[in-house]
């Protein structure tokens, strides 16, 4: 049966039923719940700004976005988001969709650490975005009513210590990659969580390359 929060319908597809059974029985509560707030956040927000956007693509890219966090990719050396771009990638080609929707999702996962860049790419990239930035850091929280807030977070609960947490989650999933973090805000995860971590230099980079000047 379909499921309708803060006048949100969760797609009720089969490929979304799928989807759904899988990222539940891949992730903990912590990160199944918040990427289920990501995409209500994030289509609220597409309401709001009368975007025209793909349900199930933001779904998915909402659903898919912390996937490279979890265990199955303790020994990855790429950036988490592209684990997850790439699982997104080959669950939606299963179902044959489109390449310019399986696109879309992936630069929606890709870059929803890169501030500045995914509200200029289509909907359904700069909404995924929109729902990490409220759950996470609480932008745009005065735009969003009491009411939808209340409903999204009695659906999927965000705990009495979500904001500790998902540091700890984002840690835990990129502590043996922290060469991946250069250039996101990734970064600030690693020297908060661990005194010994140094953050690669962009500038020390180009002074101390090959090149003679």
């Amino acid at each position: 049966m379909s499921t309708t929060i803060a006048g949100i319908k969760i797609p009720d597809s089969k490929m979304a039923r799928d989807l759904t059974e899988l990222i539940r029985s891949r992730e903990p509560d912590l990160l199944f719940h918040h990427s289920t707030r990501v995409y209500l956040f994030g289509a609220l927000t597409g309401e709001r700004k009368k975007l025209k956007y793909d349900p199930e693509l933001l779904y998915v890219g909402a659903m898919f976005h912390d996937i490279g966090l979890t265990e199955p990719y303790r020994e990855s050396r790429l950036r988490f988001e592209v684990d997850g771009a790439n699982a997104a990638r080959d669950f939606l080609r299963s179902y044959a969709i489109p390449e310019t929707s399986v696109e879309t999702v992936w630069d929606a996962i890709a870059l929803h650490t890169t501030p500045g860049i995914p509200e200029h790419k289509k909907p359904e990239v700069a909404l995924v975005t929109s729902g990490v930035e409220m759950d996470v850091l609480g932008i745009a929280y005065e735009q969003f009513t009491p009411a939808q807030r209340q409903a999204v977070v009695a659906a999927h609960p965000r705990g009495s210590r979500f904001k500790h947490n998902i540091i700890d989650a984002f840690y835990l999933g990129m502590k043996h990659r922290p060469d991946s973090t250069f250039g996101t805000v990734n970064d600030d995860v690693l020297a908060f969580k661990d005194p010994r971590f140094q953050r690669t230099d962009f500038c020390k980079v180009i002074l101390g390359n090959a090149w003679e000047s």
